[in-house]
């Protein structure tokens, strides 16, 4: 009975998490589009690859016992795959100094993982430490991850807009943090249990503020299409005007 529900909230937690790594995917598809990343920042897909090379690593039969946490492994493997994505488009289509920024985040990530993973394998002999190890060093990635909406928290409360935190992307982080808590009780496993005690607090801090914003609604810059046909009838207008008085005078 135990494992069968942990099953099923690893499943649910798989599904949850899905959609929340695919949120960015309408971003960075008006990314490609407008051929621009529009200013904002890639650290947040960053410390989810990061995030995700960690949990991955740490769910493998390497260091966790055999398969016991399958569906961490299964989430996280596509994680990876889609936060790689996410940070090749930024990456195209940033900017040569947004790519050096990019470039000194990333390349320091990935040495954090790959010395994490050769000191877990080589220098720890048993999997309790291992575990130890690599999941103290993936639970603060998984807590930096779930802090990262909290600049768009900042962006909120000062606009009193909901623009920068759309509804979707705050629901699915609250259930993604409330799945995976619930399986890392389960399986008595803090390290993947603790960080939704912060994932989860944010969620429903995100959650309370669009509600309390929703009304507000989006703060909308004028359309580059409308300021050039709102220019052109000004013109027209003018013109008009011009005619009428010559045809006077």
């Amino acid at each position: 009975m135990g494992d069968g529900l942990r099953l099923a909230f690893g499943v649910m937690g798989n599904a949850a998490s899905l959609l929340l790594y695919a949120t960015p995917i309408l971003t960075f598809s008006r990314v490609i589009k407008k051929k621009s990343t529009e200013g904002f920042s890639c650290f947040p897909y960053i410390i989810a690859l990061l995030n995700c090379l960690l949990y991955t690593w740490y769910a493998l039969p390497v260091v966790s016992y055999r398969w016991e946490n399958f569906t961490v492994v299964t989430i996280n493997g596509l994680g990876i795959f889609l936060e790689l994505s996410f940070i090749l488009i930024y990456f195209l289509f940033a900017s040569a100094r947004d790519k050096i920024k990019v470039a000194a985040i990333v390349i320091p990530v990935i040495l954090l993982f790959c010395i994490t993973a050769l000191v877990s394998a080589f220098v720890f002999h048993d999997h309790h430490h291992r575990k130890l190890f690599v999941g103290s060093i993936g639970m603060g990635a998984s807590i930096t991850m779930y802090s990262s909406p909290l600049v768009a928290v900042k962006q909120v409360i000062q606009t009193k807009s909901v623009e920068f935190m759309p509804f979707h992307l705050s629901f699915f982080s609250f259930l993604t943090s409330a799945i995976w808590m619930v399986y890392g009780l389960l399986s008595h496993d803090l390290f993947i249990a603790s960080p939704s005690f912060v994932g989860g607090p944010l969620g429903i801090l995100q959650l309370v503020l669009y509600w309390k914003y929703r009304k507000s609604g989006i703060i909308k810059e004028p359309n580059k299409w409308d300021l050039e046909k709102n220019g052109e009838d000004s013109k027209k207008l003018q013109l008009a005007i011009n005619n009428d008085i010559n045809g006077k005078s």
